[in-house]
């Protein structure tokens, strides 16, 4: 597969999973700056971070990483593969890993702007591995 052939497939993955996160978050009211069903903030969260996943098996998979042999991967995994190619990338990731997965999917955070906020450093990511044609 070449370089634009992964970029494609999987930067096109990662944005269905974001579209499909946004039209979830569409589904839930707002009371103030808060959504008002956590069951949807929590979909919407994973997916989006789902979304994020895909962009950075994309990413590593454009400089050489190969996952891992054993087991799944972890957050470890994706920490250290980052380190050693992007630190600034890794920043993202460790702000949208908080935001959106431990605060919007596991602990039901329903902070609107700190949601949104979440899915802007997801897009962020996504856009890494935007195919230039």
């Amino acid at each position: 597969m070449t370089s634009l052939e992964i970029q494609t497939k999987y930067y096109n993955e990662a944005i269905r999973y974001m579209d499909n996160a946004k039209e979830v978050l569409r589904k839930v009211g707002k009371e103030d700056k808060f959504y008002t069903d956590d069951k949807y903030v929590k979909m919407a969260c994973g997916t989006a971070y789902s979304g994020v996943l895909v962009a950075l098996d994309g990413y590593l998979l454009l400089h050489g990483v190969s996952k891992p042999k054993k087991g799944r991967k972890s957050i470890q995994y994706y920490e250290e593969s980052l380190g050693k190619i992007d630190r600034s990338l890794l920043r993202y990731l460790n702000s949208t890993y908080e935001i959106l997965h431990l605060s919007g999917y596991y602990d039901g955070l329903a902070h609107a702007p700190t949601i949104l906020g979440g899915f802007g450093l997801a897009y962020e990511i996504i856009e890494k591995i935007k195919p230039i044609a």
